[in-house]
């Protein structure tokens, strides 16, 4: 599995209550593209409409070798789920304060292009200080430990 690109921001700023793979629908040259890392999801939401899950803002920058017509680098695209992940997902989504937001996107064994795409919660500004604070008395134990050995 060769991961494209990962969402970080996305994990810093909210809770994942779940997590789905999806397939990705895509143009010939956009594959390329993503193969070359020329990606950007730092914007990108999920929404549903008519039956179907999209992806809003996704930037795939256009293939500099492309002799295709060019294609708008944030159209919106289609995500392939199975029926009852629709469900599921459309069920959490509708939920009060739940958005969906791709995680990251990669390559799976069989070199198809995948989104792992996250239902989550938006994290209060105090539920990031007390990570941070965390993390910093996690990193003061294990230096005492270091030293005490």
């Amino acid at each position: 599995m060769k991961i494209v690109v990962s969402n970080r921001k996305a994990l810093h700023d909210y809770h994942v209550l779940e997590s789905f793979e999806a397939g990705i629908v895509l143009a010939g040259s956009e594959v390329k593209s993503l193969r070359q890392g020329t990606v950007s999801i730092s914007d990108a939401y999920g929404n549903m409409s008519g039956g179907e899950v999209y992806l809003y803002n996704l930037h795939i920058a256009a293939y500099k070798n492309s002799s295709a017509g060019k294609l708008n680098p944030k159209r919106r695209r289609k995500l392939l789920l199975k029926k009852r992940e629709m469900k599921k997902l459309y069920g959490l989504v509708e939920q009060r304060g739940n958005t969906m937001i791709p995680l990251k996107i990669y390559f799976n064994d069989r070199g198809y292009a995948k989104v792992e795409v996250g239902v989550c919660r938006r994290k209060r500004l105090y539920d990031k200080k007390e990570k941070i604070l965390k993390r910093e008395e996690e990193r003061k134990i294990a230096k005492f430990r270091k030293v005490a050995r």
